[in-house]
């Protein structure tokens, strides 16, 4: 991070400043000085250059009124940004609000309690209420609206600070004698602070500041320290909570005046003053700190005494109270952000996602994907790929490093135990650093391998791919190193503060200033430097020779990596300093194809260097993307990021370096023959594409050709080549046009000649059909047919891909393109289209499937339908494809036949003694169906009797049809008699496990009726084991007598129950010990009573429930216990 002082405004008549504040929204600044000052002044930038956005543009102040009111020296100052509120106060305690109205601020209200001076006023998160303290110990908290809300007196307490938390549930209440006290809202005292950072700390100590960040914009990782504390000896805390027993401590080593947190809450800023050794007086300095209290930069600032700070609403600038001036500093913040391959990747938090928001937004296509990483480092990037560093989890000290690709695609994570502070890459490895020790992965991307070849490259985690290596050894890269973190743990006494990487040199920086230079990609260590600076950002020139620095004070300086020098005392070393050294300096970019070319931002300034000469600056506040072919790609970072979803074009800006903007003014304005002079003094590729394109234009081929050659671009010398053996001149032209992309002309041209072939023959390679279509229609004479449908279909193809079905239509028809027509009529759901279709198409299409014929069929209720139907299930029978052919029935509404073959399932299941449960479904689906084709016929009747008289003789056909059907078959009027049958079989055996074997017998009794569905012998087994268990001995008897006479059964299973019978009654006489007053029932009455299908009892009440379905009965008192009918399972409703 690197700030820089940009602009001063003086106060009239050398007013000393107390405070200031700075609207996060608006953008108004607030500052309070003695005798009553109060000014609220505006800077505005005014620019309508894109490249002068942001920082870049000039500033100038847009308001600068003086507020009139207070008397006494103005101590607070805070801004109510939600309502548009000023509230400042002086020291005779007057407190006024101010109010914007018509571009001004007024007074809107004054209050004054006469007895003490107000020390603190705090609005909270939502600027509804405003709590003010006084010296005294007077506590008063208001509304937005200026009501009291509730008032305390804390006796014998001297306030100073107040602090509210992000929910507004606490207050703190800091005191004059450095105490920090907890109160909740209500005024009523919680808990004393414990403060961390005051441990063995001396003397009197009074707090400079508390500001605790309320998370409106997000969190830089989850459970983020965010209320800071700081008091003026230079101790300071960070909390995650106000009861955080465990906070951030820093000490800054200065006397602080102020501290604020940045809007995001990711960077504190702590102002004062610091004692210099070399100086009588104290330096003004501002510190920067993360919320986890690692040290970002010092800021220096002049004048004696400083007073206040405030952040701006964007965190890019810094307002400061010194004397009788407010200063601004820049900020330049380390964005987490890269550029590969077309694409700007950056991350940002978002206040209702604890991750970060990674946006990989490609600016040739000006589409972006969004990925959402958790406790992200840093990203890094080199040609076509990026590096994502990454906290693996909370709990675990381990850390990812993610290669992706420019679409954010995550190819390859490597888990790694250190800490990757430090992230280089080069298009083979990368390269990763803790303080202490450095750890480099060969990686290998699949950029042209088949997925067989990706696994086995995952699979073999060849040794050697992965090496690491501590600060202070000194490999000689002839080892293999080895995976081995052990190394990583063991300290240094000089930690490393930076790393780059190229393809064939690692350079490690170290604080001391030495930096180490290793091989790559086997690691030796081939030669130490050292240098008077502490290294913030290392970057190498395309040919590894020479090493950019820019220091953590902004001062960028150049060092010669292979120079040899004579030093001082007559020895000979390697490695020069070189001359040149720029201050405030924030980034720098070597040009990847000139060793010599760089460009750096200064202030909000680029300079492009050749050779350590500087060009001309260009106003700019960019972060530098790229520098190749005499051009640099540069991203306005700031602007993006106030509004990160939606990056716009206007964002990305390229600048051409001086040589190539003079050698396009020497072509158009002097001529080809100087300019080629001037290029071959200063030669470029780039430059001789310029040329060679400048000497197409004029048709001078020798010139193109030489060029082009230069440039080693062989298309180019294959073109020119084409060029030569053309004899027109017009077509040499029109050839150029095509060449540079000017179709329009190129087509006109070819016209004007009448080749209208090479103008078709032009649009087909674009692929722009509807000129081509145009063009064929144009021509007299026979057009060409087969093209002709080409384009047509290409057409209807464009219309299809953007769903506009109809126009598709239009050109499917003219292109005869069936498969596509069909597809569109579908989509359309135009099915007379469809019929018409199907009927022009040959016999045996492939077009003519069954089942949308059916559809169709159904839809339009064709006559001949049946005949054809039959036909096609037969088919699908004769392939062994029932259920095919019961669903094709079943969609055409053909239940009869559908119910008939899916009996015929059931039956043959039930034969093959399946599961009971299965062949149960079978029969409820077969008589569910039964029931659809009752429904059919009832609707059809009712249809045709609400129609004519003359229709009536067809209502009856119907009913007269559904007879004749029923007569022959055994299922109409009986449907449900298979599941009945499998059902109660069922019952009976659940009941018997359960033992209810009462209830078990008389659902096993009905059984009987059923032998025409179920096996006599499982029936009456089932029947006998029931009755045996209920002592029913007489039933049991009946139930042997009948199996031992079945003619199924072989002699010897005869036998067996014989036996069985003979055992069960000599101990048992077969008789049934109570006669149930069922029995009565069960064998008098008048016809029979129904069943209950859930318990297998009969119903004798009057009261019962009646399934809609299958019309079957359940007791009154059971069916509370069933969401669904036993039988059937349609729905209890």
């Amino acid at each position: 991070m690197f700030f820089y002082l940009s602009k001063k405004i003086a106060i009239p008549n050398n007013v000393k400043l107390k405070c200031v504040s700075w609207n996060k929204d608006q953008g108004f600044i607030a500052c309070g000085g003695e005798d009553g000052l109060l000014k609220v002044l505006k800077l505005e930038t005014q620019t309508d250059d894109a490249k002068l956005r942001g920082l870049a543009a000039p500033s100038n102040l847009s308001m600068n009124q003086t507020l009139e009111g207070h008397s006494g020296s103005v101590q607070v100052v805070t801004w109510n940004e939600q309502y548009q509120k000023l509230t400042t106060s002086d020291q005779n305690g007057l407190i006024i609000v101010w109010m914007l109205y018509k571009g001004s601020w007024y007074e809107e209200m004054i209050n004054n309690r006469n007895k003490s001076v107000v020390r603190s006023m705090s609005w909270n998160a939502d600027g509804q209420k405003i709590c003010i303290v006084y010296e005294d110990g007077a506590v008063i908290v208001g509304s937005v609206d200026g009501n009291r809300i509730w008032g305390k007196d804390l006796k014998g307490i001297q306030l100073c600070h107040v602090a509210w938390s992000a929910d507004s549930k606490v207050l703190l209440f800091g005191m004059a004698n450095g105490e920090i006290h907890i109160y909740d809202n209500q005024g009523n005292f919680i808990v004393k602070m414990k403060l961390n950072c005051l441990v063995n700390v001396t003397g009197a100590i009074s707090i400079a500041g508390i500001h605790w960040y309320h998370g409106t914009e997000g969190y830089v990782e989850p459970d983020c320290p965010c209320l800071a504390i700081c008091f003026d000896n230079g101790r300071c805390q960070i909390m995650r909570h106000e009861s955080d027993q465990n906070p951030v401590l820093i000490d800054t080593g200065m006397y602080v005046v102020s501290i604020q947190w940045n809007h995001i809450g990711s960077v504190l800023a702590v102002a004062g003053s610091q004692k210099v050794v070399t100086q009588d007086k104290d330096v003004n300095t501002v510190q920067f700190y993360t919320p986890f209290g690692e040290h970002l930069g010092t800021l220096k600032v002049p004048g004696k005494q400083m007073s206040a700070l405030s952040w701006e609403g964007g965190g890019l600038k810094i307002a400061l109270a010194v004397d009788s001036f407010i200063y601004f500093a820049n900020i330049r913040p380390d964005y987490k952000w890269g550029y590969c391959s077309n694409t700007v990747v950056y991350a940002y938090t978002r206040p209702d996602r604890p991750e970060y928001c990674v946006i990989f937004w490609d600016t040739k296509n000006n589409e972006k994907y969004v990925k959402y990483v958790k406790s992200l480092i840093s990203i890094t990037t080199c040609g076509d790929f990026c590096i994502l560093a990454t906290k693996a989890d909370e709990n675990h000290p381990q850390f990812v490093l993610v290669l992706c690709n420019s679409i954010g695609t995550p190819l390859d994570p490597k888990y790694i135990d250190i800490v990757p502070l430090f992230v280089a890459m080069t298009k083979t490895h990368v390269v990763a650093a803790s303080k202490e020790a450095f750890y480099t992965w060969q990686y290998r991307v699949a950029k042209k391998l088949t997925a067989l070849e990706i696994n086995q490259i995952t699979r073999s985690r060849k040794e050697g791919r992965e090496r690491i290596y501590h600060v202070d050894d000194t490999p000689s890269g002839s080892v293999d190193g080895v995976l081995d973190y052990s190394k990583a743990i063991q300290g240094t006494r000089d930690p490393i503060c930076a790393i780059t990487a190229s393809d064939k040199t690692l350079i490690v920086g170290r604080e001391s200033g030495t930096i180490q230079r290793y091989s790559l990609p086997n690691v030796g260590l081939i030669q130490k430097y050292s240098l008077n600076c502490r290294a913030y950002q290392l970057s190498l020139n395309c040919n590894s020779s020479r090493l950019a620095i820019i220091d953590i004070s902004g001062v960028l300086t150049f060092f010669d990596l292979d120079a040899r020098v004579t030093d001082s005392t007559g020895q000979q070393v390697i490695g020069e300093l070189l001359k040149l050294e720029r201050k405030d300096v924030w980034d720098m970019k070597w040009a990847k194809d000139n060793p010599d070319l760089f460009a750096m931002m200064e202030k909000t300034r680029m300079y492009v260097f050749r050779n350590l000469d500087p060009e001309e600056p260009i106003q700019t506040s960019g972060y530098i993307c790229n520098f190749e072919d005499l051009e640099i790609k540069s991203v306005l970072l700031d602007e993006i990021l106030k509004n990160p979803e939606h990056p716009n074009k206007d964002y990305i800006i390229n600048f051409e370096i001086r040589s190539l903007r003079d050698s396009r003014a020497l072509i158009e304005k002097v001529g080809i023959e100087d300019a080629s002079q001037f290029i071959e003094d200063n030669p470029h590729p780039r430059l001789w594409r310029l040329l060679a394109e400048a000497a197409l234009q004029n048709l001078d081929l020798h010139t193109a050709e030489q060029a082009f050659v230069r440039c080693k671009d062989y298309q180019g010398i294959k073109f020119v080549k084409r060029l030569g053996h053309l004899q027109s001149e017009s077509m040499k032209q029109a050839e150029v046009a095509a060449y540079f992309g000017r179709f329009e002309e190129t087509e006109r041209m070819y016209l004007d000649m009448d080749r209208r072939d090479l103008a078709i023959g032009l649009r087909l390679k674009l692929g722009d059909w509807f000129r081509v279509l145009q063009l064929l229609k144009t021509g007299s004479g026979d057009a060409d047919d087969s093209l002709l449908e080409q384009a047509h279909n290409a057409i209807g193809d464009y219309f299809a891909d953007r769903q506009k079905w109809l126009n598709a239509v239009q050109y499917y028809v003219q292109g005869r393109n069936q498969e596509r027509l069909a597809e569109c009529y579908y989509m359309l759901e135009d099915y007379e289209g469809l019929e018409n279709l199907a009927n022009s198409l040959p016999e045996n299409h492939k077009l003519l499937p069954w089942n949308k014929a059916v559809e169709l069929a159904k839809n339009h209720s064709m006559k001949e339908i049946g005949s054809l139907l039959a036909r096609y299930a037969s088919h699908l029978l004769e392939k062994n494809k029932t259920l095919d052919a019961i669903e094709l029935y079943r969609k055409a509404n053909y239940f009869y036949d559908a119910a008939k073959l899916m009996f015929k399932i059931a039956d043959e299941e039930a034969k093959k003694r399946t599961k009971p449960l299965r062949v149960k479904k079978l029969y409820v689906l077969s008589a569910l169906l039964i029931e659809q084709y009752h429904e059919q016929m009832k609707n059809a009747q009712r249809g045709k009797v609400k129609g004519k008289n003359s229709e009536a003789t067809s209502a009856l056909a119907g009913l007269l049809e559904e007879e004749v059907l029923s007569t022959t078959s055994r299922f109409t009027d009986n449907a449900w008699r298979g599941a009945e049958a499998y059902h109660f079989f069922i019952l009976a055996q659940r009941q018997l496990y359960e033992g209810y074997v009462d209830t078990a017998l008389k659902t096993a009794l009905h059984l009987r009726d059923y032998e025409d569905i179920i096996p006599a012998v499982e029936i009456y087994s089932l029947l006998a084991l029931c009755a045996c268990a209920s002592r029913a001995f007489g039933t049991c008897s009946k139930a042997f007598i009948k199996l031992e006479s079945l003619e199924t059964l072989s002699a010897e299973q005869k036998q067996q129950y014989e036996d069985l019978a003979l055992e069960i009654f000599t101990k048992h006489t077969p008789k049934d010990n109570r006669k149930s007053e069922l029995d009565s029932l069960l064998e008098g009455g008048e016809g029979k009573l129904p069943t209950c299908v859930a318990t297998g009892s009969p119903i004798t009440e009057y009261q019962f429930w009646m399934c809609g379905v299958c019309k079957h009965c359940v007791l009154a008192q059971e069916i509370s216990n069933y969401n669904f009918c036993p039988l059937c399972h349609s729905s209890v409703g």
